[in-house]
């Protein structure tokens, strides 16, 4: 499984001072600590025009509040090329109505996305179900840290169980101490100390552990009870520091102010640690049930608290099996009981403080990000198999008007004095990669192709002359092969390239001899065919081979009578058929021993001129049978949908569906007008248009890789979209496939040598 590279949080972050804020903050580090290799970073939503002072780990920010600024951010991680977004949803931090603003983020992003649901409502209004179900749809996982959270989303939400993962809320690693190590730093030495923590508001009910505390002081004199935490930052802009007044009053009222201590500050994590391990029993006197977890009670839990808290959907779940104590809400004398129980009783509270501490070994953030970063794995697994939804479309049959426009300035964009430069950074030329003579032998052909197609271009034959002076000087005299690689400053990497790339610079040698009108071309071309296919016979690959054979079969459409040529393409057209093992009935219809990889197209292409002009019906046979499997395996419905790279096609495997390369759709297209011009048959001309409409969006993903503002042709489809970057492979492909086609549609002469069908 490939392991992701790359997560983006979404949600609030410290110093930002909220729960939501300390949990997005502490999975970014934990995340980024599982392992080094990660690049784990945050988008932070503000709630304040001016934001906050983030650390470097917050790359981006939204106001909550302006509906634009989440577009922007969509955008931005798409051309971060992000491998998965972590989203942390709670309705209150994102703007609109229930939050409403963040789909429209969601809906933009290209990779898949897993979101950490902070709540879950049991009776949630329309607007908040219909929100949390669109968030649902568009995400390819639900982690929840609550089994409660998983029956309210099947139940209520109608959410596919296999959708929703269970992950405990992260806590620190602290060791199991006794509480006396840490009370002489907050002042409480020999005291038995009760805690709450938390940003508070009135929904906390500290006032129901006040009017416990009197019965527990007559009992235990040197009991105090710490609340940690300064008021919430949207609860003190409504009505300022009233509730915590009100408490201190209900204190001073109930003859317990010397035993109550407020903090009234929001804590680091380290700090809140130690106000923890300082404490003998840990309290969470909630209001509500509706809690569907706390990060609160997860941490107290983590440090070996003995807890005593109302039956809030999560105590209940947490405090389970003796792990800590359950009062009615409001119940006060029911608090003080349980508390005075274990003040009273110290095995009893060891007892408990050792099985929450256990239980909560699994919920430490080094596991919490393994376990996130597994669930990650496993979405971007998923999208590399399957597209993000079905699309399900009419097949457009291509004609002359609806065919876009030729347009070579991509093209010229990335051609300079020596060549055409191999690779894009989105649409600007990648110089550092150089040059190869693969993408200058086919940018060759495209420019033979468009002599009739664009003949008012006055750049296409000084581009002509700039690919073939390339590959006159990749010719290696000495060993007769052609080097492929060279890098910026014109020094060739290899003494000869690869089997593949003398295959693919013979054909573009071949139908430059066929095409060209210019005469220093056409001559050029013609000598360096004949230095090339010397070496020919000395390929052992057929993809190689096949390369080869339709150059030479373009050759042979214009100088039919050479009889060398002719020697060495019957040779080559033999090797390439005894490749197949005719006799096999496996039902792979395949190359003997190989899994079906790139440019497969190009096989029964050569196989079929190869026995159209050796009158040879089994070589034409097997290129149909193979084509016609190759059209059956890589058809989705009604649209083209290629054996990926991620993987490939192998025997008695599945085919890869991501990443899909636009030289398959090209050689693809290629191989079926070639079909249908010998055969008549339809079904290869409706092959041919899914082949050419892959370009303009009808593929697996509903997204065009022809980029009609530049000219060029984006990467390839990857599960998340398409690759951004505009190189030369991707843009000649476009091109090649779109000269066909015109060539095609507007049947003219240069049809057959395009074909390289002989009269």
């Amino acid at each position: 499984m490939e392991r992701t590279k790359s997560i983006a949080v979404i949600g609030n972050y410290l110093p930002r001072k909220c729960g939501i804020a300390t949990f997005s903050t502490d999975l970014v580090n934990a995340l980024s600590g599982a392992d080094g290799e990660l690049d784990c970073w945050s988008i932070a939503m503000n709630d304040i025009p001016e934001g906050y002072r983030y650390p470097e780990k917050v790359h981006f920010e939204i106001n909550q509040n302006i509906a634009g600024e989440y577009k922007l951010a969509a955008d931005f991680l798409n051309i971060n090329q992000i491998d998965v977004v972590c989203l942390q949803h709670e309705y209150g931090i994102y703007g609109g109505e229930a939050g409403s603003y963040i789909i429209s983020l969601l809906r933009d992003l290209r990779m898949p996305i897993v979101t950490t649901l902070h709540t879950v409502l049991e009776k949630p209004s329309k607007k908040q179900k219909d929100v949390l179900t669109e968030i649902a749809a568009l995400s390819s996982r639900l982690i929840v840290m609550s089994k409660k959270g998983i029956e309210f989303l099947t139940d209520i939400y109608h959410i596919p169980r296999e959708k929703i993962v269970f992950i405990h809320h992260g806590i620190p690693d602290m060791p199991f101490i006794d509480p006396n190590f840490y009370k002489d730093q907050f002042g409480v030495e020999g005291k038995q100390v009760i805690l709450t923590f938390g940003l508070l508001s009135p929904n906390k009910g500290i006032e129901t552990m006040i009017k416990a505390l009197p019965a527990v002081v007559e009992k235990h004199p040197d009991a105090v009870y710490i609340v940690v935490g300064a008021t919430h930052p949207h609860v003190r802009k409504a009505s300022g520091e009233e509730y915590r007044h009100n408490l201190q009053r209900l204190a001073r009222l109930r003859g317990v102010d010397d035993h109550v201590i407020f903090f009234n500050r929001f804590v680091e994590v380290k700090e809140l640690c130690e106000f923890l391990a300082a404490s003998d029993i840990y309290v969470t006197p909630y209001l509500s049930k509706a809690q569907i977890v706390s990060g609160t009670l997860a941490y107290a839990m983590g440090v070996g608290k003995a807890t005593v808290s109302t039956p809030y959907w999560y105590a209940k779940e947490m405090l389970a099996e003796g792990r800590g104590i359950l009062v009615d809400f409001k119940d006060s004398k029911g608090l003080a009981s349980e508390v005075i129980s274990l003040l009273d009783d110290d095995i009893k509270r060891n007892a408990m403080r050792k099985k929450a501490y256990t239980f909560s070994r699994e919920a430490v953030w080094s596991q919490v990000a393994v376990d996130y970063i597994n669930v990650c794995n496993e979405v971007k697994a998923e999208r590399a198999c399957k597209s993000r939804f079905y699309l399900k479309t009419k097949n457009l049959e291509q004609d002359e008007s609806s065919l876009p426009e030729i347009n070579f300035d991509h093209l010229k964009t990335m051609t300079d004095d020596t060549g055409l430069i191999q690779h894009a950074e989105f649409t600007v030329p990648s110089r550092q990669f150089g040059y190869c003579i693969d993408d200058n032998a086919r940018a060759l052909i495209v420019t033979v192709m468009a002599q009739d197609l664009v003949p008012e271009d006055p750049e296409l034959v000084r581009l002509q002359k700039e690919y073939l002076s390339f590959i006159n000087y990749a010719y290696n005299e000495e060993n007769g092969w052609f080097r492929n690689f060279m890098d910026y400053d014109r020094r060739w990497l290899e003494e000869k390239g690869s089997e593949d790339s003398q295959g693919r610079t013979i054909w573009g040698l071949g139908v430059c001899s066929a095409l060209s009108r210019e005469a220093g071309c056409l001559a050029l071309s013609t000598t360096l065919f004949h230095k090339g296919i010397n070496m020919l016979e000395a390929l052992e690959h057929p993809r190689a081979i096949a390369f080869a054979l339709v150059g030479i079969h373009a050759y042979l459409a214009r100088f039919s009578g050479d009889s060398e040529v002719r020697r060495i393409r019957d040779k080559l057209a033999v090797m390439l058929f005894d490749h197949f093992d005719h006799d096999d009935d496996s039902g792979w219809p395949w190359l003997k021993g190989d899994i079906l990889t790139y440019a497969s197209g190009k096989i029964p292409q050569a196989l079929l001129l190869s026995g159209q002009w050796m009158n040879r019906k089994d070589m034409l046979e097997t290129g149909y049978r193979c084509l016609d499997w190759l059209i059956d395996i890589q058809k989705e419905d009604d649209h083209f949908s290629p054996v990926g790279s991620n993987g490939w096609y192998r025997p008695e495997g599945e085919k890869a569906r991501f990443d899909q390369q636009p030289i398959e759709a090209q050689i693809m297209l290629e191989a079926t007008l070639l079909a249908y011009n010998m055969s008549g048959q339809e079904r290869y001309r409706a092959a041919a248009d899914m082949a050419f409409n892959w370009f303009l969006g009808q593929n697996d993903l509903k997204e065009p890789l022809y980029d009609y503002t530049t000219g060029g042709c984006r990467d390839g489809l990857t599960p998340d979209g398409p690759n951004m970057n505009e190189g030369a492979e991707s843009t000649l492909a476009w091109l090649l496939s779109l000269l066909s086609m015109q060539g095609f549609l507007a049947n003219q002469k240069k049809l057959h040598y395009t074909n390289f069908i002989e009269e």
